[in-house]
């Protein structure tokens, strides 16, 4: 049994981009900001790395270079390409790559085009949950091993420290994002401030460092040292990290409060401590080995290394909820079974919480962390998952801008074009670590792309082989009265649940055809659920008589809000006898379940191995009685057996 899912008419969806309240913009920034306020912890004493496969030396005219290329980094990719453009593009609210995918889906021209896209798309999103691993242990790792420049003594303790920070925050998801986003919000309101000022204060003593901030130093690097240029890219592009999260993220807070909070906030600090970093390498080259923390005053680091661990934990927070927005969408589109999703806020659809994704996350991050053990290792592997996702967004966000909204060719040849070879730029130099970690994230990429294209393949195979074995409802119904020997009609009530109005349950299929018997009065019920918090009892249901009226068969749809469960006898309980064709006895009725068996086939549909991995994908869907509250009692789950 599938849910529905409709834009609710007349009810307008909840948008949390209807009104900008202070308190969004503070949510947003604990929640959605995380990963990119947080990257000046390590990006600067990456680039300049000495045990990096691909060294930069360090000298004044780098460090302009350097400082340079992640100011425009950060306002090229971040600002224009994200905040600026690709957040324009929503679905219902809802932003992250998938988002895109539906769009180029439903207003792609050319149906080969369009399906290309959407694969590539979807290599896309496999790449982002490979960064959902990475970030969260390589932004806490970081971050703790600030204790080593506070007592180099506590290196022993980094990694166990690390752990146990991700267990505390993987438990603390099912509290919701809006309650962990007024928890962290005031953190990092306090992170932001420290940053700054501590960029301040490092521009304070070398305050020629601003020059860098002129597009002549990033570009002059580039010409006059382009090998050099080139490999510090990798290294570079961990200032953007987190800008993917910023969309994935959107239907949690709203393009509006997300932007506020960017430009206000987030931007200005994090380009003052890049500057005040680069500013403090100017004046003296030992602090190459962590420049973030000697930024600070003595008597501040043991202070500072406790709000970035904090911080870093709140920058987990941004791609944690955006592999919950990314699976859950993934999922309405057919690319991942129906997973258990709790809705945590009656004001805004897209802040959820996913157990299944979250126990994933959880078990795959502290996997990476014991097995690099330190942030310098993992940030070889950390630029290839982001930039991979970047550049195929910007390629769906300039097919759609051209297709849907007719923006000119000009414009998304020389724009798209520009955007294109700045992220292709960034890739090439990633894929100069491929053996170095970068190939993490992509075997994590290429595993997530399999299972999702094989669950969307397999799906469509068993769809056409159960909607043949249902058979037309009309047609099915029309042949009750006709059996011979005639139907035991025995009292009571039956609800078969099914995914429409089309075919006929497999449960009531095979209960008479296998039983001869069915019930006095038989409700076929389908599942809506809408983009409204609530509905109203007055719109809740919908009823349609099937057949002749002594069948006494009806068709219900029930509708259900997203923050409601649904509740299929308490849905039963409003329909009054007039609708039914006679009393219904909800408290008596028994409910049957269809349930599919699969089992591998020698039909040349799929793979062997990929019919293998669609089976055991199929074992993680929510249980149906559960999910529509169904009493167990009651229930009865008929089983049909489907080869694919």
């Amino acid at each position: 049994m599938q849910t529905n899912v409709r834009p609710a008419l007349p009810l307008r969806p909840a948008r949390a981009a209807d009104t900008v309240r202070l308190a969004m913009v503070v949510g947003a920034l604990g929640v959605v900001f995380g990963d990119l306020g947080t990257s000046p912890i390590y990006t600067i004493q990456t680039v300049f790395n000495p045990s990096d496969p691909h060294p930069i030396p360090l000298s004044r005219e780098h460090v302009y270079g350097v400082v340079s290329l992640v100011f425009w980094a950060v306002m090229l990719i971040v600002t224009l390409t994200y905040v600026m453009l690709v957040m324009r593009a929503d679905n219902h609210g809802e932003g992250g790559i998938m988002a895109l995918i539906t769009l180029v889906l439903k207003w792609g021209k050319g149906r080969r085009a369009a399906i290309t896209l959407a694969t590539l798309g979807i290599f896309g999103a496999a790449l982002f949950f490979g960064d959902s691993m990475i970030t969260p242990a390589i932004s806490v790792l970081s971050a703790v091993e600030g204790l080593k420049v506070v007592e180099p003594r506590l290196a022993g303790w980094v990694v166990p420290l690390t752990a146990v920070i991700i267990l505390g925050l993987f438990a603390l998801q099912r509290r919701g994002t809006a309650t962990v986003g007024r928890l962290f919000g005031p953190v990092m309101i306090v992170w932001f401030v420290a940053i700054g000022a501590c960029g301040v204060f490092g521009i304070a003593a070398h305050p020629e460092i601003l020059k860098a901030l002129s597009p002549v130093y990033a570009v002059s690097f580039m010409v006059r040292h382009f090998g050099t240029a080139f490999f510090s890219l990798a290294a570079v592009v961990l200032a953007v990290t987190g800008a993917e999260a910023l969309y994935a993220d959107m239907g949690h807070f709203g393009r509006p409060a997300i932007t506020r909070a960017w430009v206000f906030v987030v931007m200005p600090a994090c380009v003052l401590n890049y500057a005040g970093q680069g500013a403090l390498l100017l004046g003296d080259e030992r602090a190459v080995s962590a420049p973030f923390f000697l930024l600070a005053p003595g008597w501040a680091r043991l202070p500072m290394v406790l709000l970035a661990t904090a911080a870093t934990v709140i920058a987990s927070q941004a791609v944690i909820t955006g592999a919950y927005s990314v699976a859950s969408q993934a999922a309405q589109l057919g690319y991942l079974p129906r997973l258990r999703v709790a809705h945590t806020s009656e004001s805004t659809i897209g802040q959820i919480y996913v157990p299944w994704i979250n126990g994933l996350l959880m078990v795959s991050v502290l996997i990476l962390v014991f097995a690099f053990r330190s942030s310098a290792a993992l940030a070889f592997a950390f630029g290839m998952a982001v930039t991979g996702t970047i550049t195929i967004t910007t390629l769906l966000f300039f097919y759609i801008a051209r297709t849907r909204w007719g923006t000119p060719l000009w414009i998304v040849v020389t724009g798209g074009g520009a955007l294109m070879f700045i992220d292709l730029l960034f890739v090439a130099a990633n894929m100069t670590k491929l053996i170095h970690g970068a190939w993490v994230p992509l075997l994590i990429g290429l595993t997530a792309f399999t299972v999702m294209t094989t669950w969307q393949r397999g799906r469509e195979i068993v769809t056409r082989q159960r909607e043949r074995a249902e058979g037309p409802l009309g047609e099915f119904i029309d042949r009750l009265p006709s059996y011979d020997p005639p139907l035991v009609r025995v009292a009571g009530t039956a609800v078969f649940l099914n995914r429409g109005k089309r075919t006929a349950p497999l449960a009531m299929r095979a209960n008479v055809e296998h039983n001869r018997v069915l019930h006095e009065h038989v409700v076929i019920m389908a599942i809506e659920t809408l983009q409204v918090p609530r509905v109203p009892d007055a719109e809740r249901t919908e009823v349609d008589a099937m057949g002749s009226a002594e069948d006494r068969v009806i068709h219900v749809i029930a509708r259900f809000g997203y923050m409601e469960r649904p509740n299929v006898p308490g849905a039963l309980r409003l329909l009054d006898a007039g609708q039914t064709e006679g009393p219904i006895d909800v408290d008596g009725a028994s409910y049957f379940l269809s349930k599919l068996e699969l089992r591998k086939g020698t039909a040349p549909t799929m793979a062997p191995w990929r019919k293998s991995i669609f089976i055991a994908t199929s074992y993680i869907t929510a249980d149906a009685a559960e999910y529509f509250n169904l009493p167990i009692d009651r229930t009865v789950v008929m089983g049909s057996r489907i080869e694919v």
